[in-house]
């Protein structure tokens, strides 16, 4: 595996060209920012109506919409959420796309699971962050940056890989590190992952403990501390340094307990299940349901949210948050 740096990117690639950023969530303001911090003509994307274009002008960018944003630029990152890249991109970004443009994604759905197929006489990246876009920001404000994992999925100017580089040192990655991958590996494990492990199995993980020692006629906010509050303490040691730091810096009843205990929770049913999630992202099921839930105005999901939010554990949560002034929003 090669991994980028500083040394490996050359930003004067988009210094005479115009970059714009469509979306100005979590990752498009860090990649705006840090761009036009690093020297780069910027622009902002966004519809008229939207309540990040006030926002956008204030942070001193320029912002225009969607359509025009596009026509001016020469590189285009689109950071919409995936389900509305296609909508933006049918009639916004494909009219006003020139020969020799670059169209740039941060993760690779829409165009892996062909919801967008650009045309043949442009280019195709990917500029990845591995981790939310405030701490891209934030980062980078330190002079420090997050990894970042970039793909070519069609090289029409022949500098397509350059380009992608040149972007990520623009928002900090190649401080950290720039991985090259594919389209396909980006999105695939990027939705496994998010299904099956931290989205999906952690969450179902926390409330099975929950429920199984709330049953058991334990009092809730012993449960919530020991399957919540303290998962994040785990997972701090996690990315710390991995199995082994967590390992060391638990007591020898939890290591010896969880190494002994943990195969029988996440057993070889579990690993099955794990797998058969996977061949959902990688034939298109997932994808093809995903688009269909968006489509119907996403009743399954906003039933499932009405669902979590009435679990007993958001509502003893709520109250025992209280108690952590350090945490965002509590006094």
């Amino acid at each position: 595996m090669q991994v980028y740096y500083d040394k490996d990117a050359n930003l004067d690639l988009l210094k005479n060209k115009k970059l714009a950023v469509l979306g100005f969530g979590s990752q498009g303001h860090a990649h705006a920012l840090n761009l036009k911090e690093s020297g780069m003509n910027v622009c902002v994307g966004l519809r008229k109506d939207s309540v990040s274009w006030k926002k956008a002008e204030d942070a001193g960018l320029a912002v225009k919409e969607t359509a025009g944003a596009v026509q001016w630029a020469d590189v285009v990152m689109v950071l919409l959420p995936d389900q509305y890249q296609k909508k933006a991109y049918e009639e916004s970004i494909a009219p006003n796309l020139a020969e020799g443009n670059t169209l740039a994604f941060a993760h690779g759905f829409n165009i892996h699971y062909k919801e967008i197929v650009p045309p043949s006489n442009v280019n195709i990246i990917m500029i990845a962050p591995k981790s939310p876009g405030h701490l891209v920001r934030r980062t980078y404000q330190e002079g420090k940056g997050t990894p970042c994992l970039i793909a070519v999925e069609q090289d029409y100017t022949g500098d397509a890989k350059e380009l992608a580089l040149a972007w990520a040192k623009g928002i900090g990655g190649t401080r950290a590190g720039v991985i090259e991958t594919t389209f396909k590996n980006e999105t695939e494990t990027d939705l496994f992952g998010e299904q099956a492990v931290l989205c999906g199995g952690s969450a179902e993980l926390i409330k099975a403990g929950f429920e199984v020692l709330t049953e058991a006629g334990y009092p809730p906010e012993l449960a919530y501390f020991e399957c919540m509050h303290e998962m994040k303490l785990i997972v701090d040691l996690y990315y710390e340094g991995g199995l082994s730091r967590m390992n060391y810096s638990v007591s020898d009843t939890a290591e010896y307990g969880g190494m002994t205990r943990g195969p029988r929770v996440i057993t070889e049913e579990s690993k099955n299940a794990m797998r058969d999630i996977l061949k959902e992202v990688q034939n298109g099921s997932f994808a093809k349901e995903w688009i269909e839930e968006n489509e119907k105005g996403q009743p399954n999901l906003e039933k499932l949210r009405k669902e979590n939010r009435e679990h007993p554990i958001e509502k003893v949560g709520a109250t025992l948050r209280k108690m952590m002034a350090w945490l965002p929003g509590q006094k």
